[in-house]
């Protein structure tokens, strides 16, 4: 399964849906939309081809970090909803609530699932709260569950800026920026993996529908 296949799994799309009106053209307003930080970690190495529309010939093990910074579900606000999705890709999800939302928020994302993440839903193995952990310094970003780890560096380039990739297959991604993972664990009933120096990888999604 290729990145372009994977992005199916989020059933969202990053385009207001329009209605023909004669030769004009309406906007409908959205029955959900958002903007979120993204923060993935896999096994693939750098960089991971699934993100290029290219296919693997070896599994993609990962985690998906998810952080909505802004944005609203039928009118309701999911500001502030974080959750964790841990996966091999095509085959199974495990996903973790941070257990620090509010009844309202939790109550809120279990709407939004289903409808902007419909992949991850349907191959969820288990969808439970718990601690969810995050941390920046400097270069070096950290989250974590009770089953999954991850630590990961932004890598640099010429004259140590960050790297920067545009125009990826997916058009609900912007900015992905290129990071390498230093440990990638996760230790559960479902699989069990350990990686250091795969990919990783830092974006900003923007999806309506």
């Amino acid at each position: 399964m290729n990145r372009r296949e994977f992005t199916l799994l989020l059933g969202a799309a990053s385009v207001l849906p329009a209605l023909k009106a004669g030769n004009a053209v309406a906007a409908e307003t959205p029955r959900w939309s958002f903007v979120a930080d993204v923060a993935e970690c896999c096994s693939c190495a750098i960089p991971c081809p699934c993100n290029f529309g290219r296919p693997t010939d070896k599994g993609c093990l990962g985690n998906r970090l998810i952080q909505i910074r802004e944005g609203q579900l039928e009118g309701e606000n999911l500001a502030g909803i974080k959750f964790l999705v841990t996966f091999s890709m095509g085959q199974w999800t495990r996903l973790y609530m941070d257990a620090a939302m509010t009844n309202a928020q939790s109550a809120t994302l279990n709407k939004l699932l289903p409808l902007a993440f419909t992949g991850f839903h349907a191959l969820a193995r288990i969808r439970e709260s718990v601690e969810l952990q995050i941390s920046e310094e400097g270069d070096i970003l950290r989250f974590s569950t009770p089953e999954s780890s991850v630590e990961m560096k932004m890598m640099r380039g010429l004259a140590g800026a960050p790297i920067v990739i545009n125009g990826l297959p997916s058009n609900a991604f912007f900015d992905y920026v290129q990071y390498e993972s230093v440990n990638h664990v996760h230790n559960s009933n479902e699989a069990q993996w350990q990686y250091s120096g795969t990919n990783g990888f830092v974006s900003v999604m923007k999806s309506t529908g």
